[in-house]
């Protein structure tokens, strides 16, 4: 039995993971590289398989780094069985035409670039009918229930805890009259996300394939992230500022609205109501098509929250919906939005700031000191947010520089990742520990933290793959066995875009260093010395500069 990782290795995006065994081949996920330049490019690459050789394929979930590449293996030629949740599979039927659009849209804009400089012009990765006609792939599953895919092949969706409809996969393999178990994590959620369940906790496994975005962190807990939330709207409202939340469609959205609906319910002294009453005067828009498309699927699959929410939903309340609440579906209104001075809540995709309405909001908004910005989900390096997260005093949206002048938050506790306790407890769980486990979905410090927690903690074996890795998994221990990797020429390919990518984070870097010098400059108070320092610093940065330019 093999296992290849070609994707979400040292990384959070593009989650694919081809499993042979028994005589068959299948995949794990098949989601779109998202954030740096050089990661994104690796969507426009062949597949390191042969589609025709693929018998079957299982999704975790419906976020766009897990499923977001699957109309391209349906462009491609692919026809075989795409086995998710139920829920799963409705959230793809309005994700996936949406990613479809969305590369329909950045392609167009560039290719108005190309023609006005004479080049050919571009396809998108795949079109939004594209994406639609793949969904004819779906089988929807239910969770807890043991799939026969054939004689020697099993496998059991379990509720991962990370969005509606996530699982954790268990997969038994038997060949060689051996049966062997591996557990893919899938994206493991909060022990404490509003509407949905805690992750399963698996008894058993041979071999572990596990998630690690948060290796090295805590999260806030949830009683303090609901105070924190309050504190910074009302204190945003009180100065008459509006507050923009970026917000992924799926997920975030929606447990932000019910956390909002439930803030009522949190404690009973006097302060607190002022608070909640200040947050309850200001309409909160929801400025997202798909977000509201999402909210309704959410709508129509209440069985899968958790306890908690299904008495509230039983007490007759509905959890995504209160006073205040509006949803903006066109252009129209969400452009009416940026032209009123009224304060508002506006709740936009997407969640790292790349695409869609969130960059008007943000161009319109960032600048003002009155306004707040507040994150509430994990930003990859490379992002828009992460930028704006990280501390930048401008940013570039549609061309324009704009200053950050508005007040920045970031409220990590809303992540629908675990944190490194949650990880832990995952791996502690298990009745019968892996042989095996096999660090994915995380960026490489937390994944080296995660992996020496485990082995101080357990003593099991862990390896953090690379792109590309083979490993035979047959036997107790787990050998590398090959990897497919493209030419040396293809990444030489890869290596100019990483040189272009860290040139943009210096032009970046340098713009900061300006408005730092300006500042300094503009003190009537500096003295001389120190004028004289600052002089000799910028005139060694331009000395380093020349040398390597005149290399």
């Amino acid at each position: 039995m093999k296992i290849t990782f070609l994707g979400a290795t040292k990384t959070v995006t593009g989650s694919n993971f081809l499993v042979e065994g028994a005589g068959k081949k299948f995949l794990v996920d098949c989601g779109l590289f998202q954030g740096k330049t050089t990661e994104e490019l690796e969507n426009e690459e062949p597949f390191e398989f042969d589609i025709n050789s693929i018998d079957f394929m299982l999704l975790t979930h419906a976020h766009i780094d897990h499923s977001g590449r699957i109309p391209k293996l349906y462009k491609e030629g692919f026809r075989k069985k795409i086995i998710a949740t139920k829920a799963t599979c409705d959230l793809c039927s309005i994700m996936l035409p949406d990613s479809g659009h969305i590369q329909e849209m950045e392609v167009g804009w560039q290719n108005k670039k190309r023609i006005r400089k004479g080049e050919q012009e571009l396809e998108p990765l795949y079109t939004a009918e594209e994406a639609a006609r793949s969904l004819e792939l779906f089988s929807p599953v239910k969770y807890d229930e043991i799939i026969e895919i054939d004689d020697n092949i099993h496998v059991r969706f379990n509720d991962a805890g990370h969005m509606l409809g996530s699982a954790t996969i268990e997969v038994w393999i038997r060949e060689n009259e051996k049966e062997e178990k591996i557990v893919f994590s899938g994206d493991l959620g909060n022990s404490d996300i509003p509407l949905l369940s805690e992750p399963t906790m698996i008894e058993d496994a041979d071999y572990l394939v596990m998630e690690s975005t948060y290796g090295n962190r805590l999260h806030m807990r949830n009683e303090d992230k609901a105070e924190m939330f309050l504190d910074i709207v009302s204190e945003t409202l009180e100065q008459g500022g509006t507050v923009v939340i970026p917000s992924f469609a799926v997920g975030r959205t929606q447990e932000i609205l019910f956390e909002i609906n439930k803030l009522k319910d949190k404690r009973d002294d006097e302060e607190f109501k002022k608070k909640y009453e200040e947050l309850m005067r200001v309409p909160v828009y929801v400025d997202s098509p798909l977000a509201i498309s999402a909210t309704e699927v959410f709508e129509d699959n209440m069985d899968l929250f958790d306890d908690d929410t299904k008495a509230y939903i039983q007490s007759g309340k509905n959890p995504l919906e209160f006073p205040g609440l509006k949803f903006t579906r066109t252009v129209e209104e969400s452009k009416a939005l940026n032209e009123s001075d009224e304060s508002c809540i506006i709740i936009s995709a997407s969640g790292m700031c790349d695409v869609g309405r969130i960059k008007h909001h943000l161009k319109h908004n960032i600048w003002n000191p009155k306004n707040t910005i507040l994150f509430v989900g994990y930003q990859a390096p490379g992002t828009l947010g992460y930028s704006i997260v990280n501390g930048a005093k401008k940013i570039k949206i549609f061309g324009d520089e704009i200053a950050v002048n508005a007040r920045i938050e970031y409220i990590e506790g809303y992540s629908g990742h675990a944190d490194q306790e949650g990880l832990l407890n995952f791996v502690y769980s298990f009745i019968k520990k892996p042989k095996h486990i096999f660090l994915v979905h995380g960026e490489p410090e937390g994944q080296e933290e995660l992996k020496k927690k485990i082995i101080e903690t357990t003593n099991l074996p862990v390896t953090i793959p690379n792109f590309g890795e083979i490993y035979d998994v047959t036997d107790t221990s787990v050998k590398l066995v090959g990897k497919c990797r493209r030419t040396a020429q293809e990444d030489n390919k890869f290596t100019r875009l990483a040189i272009i990518d860290r040139l943009n984070k210096l032009k970046e870097e340098i713009d900061n260093i300006e408005d730092a010098v300006n500042d300094e400059v503009s003190d009537t108070n500096i003295e001389n010395s120190e004028l004289n320092s600052l002089s000799s610093k910028i005139k060694e940065l331009q000395n380093q500069i020349n040398r390597i330019v005149n290399k």
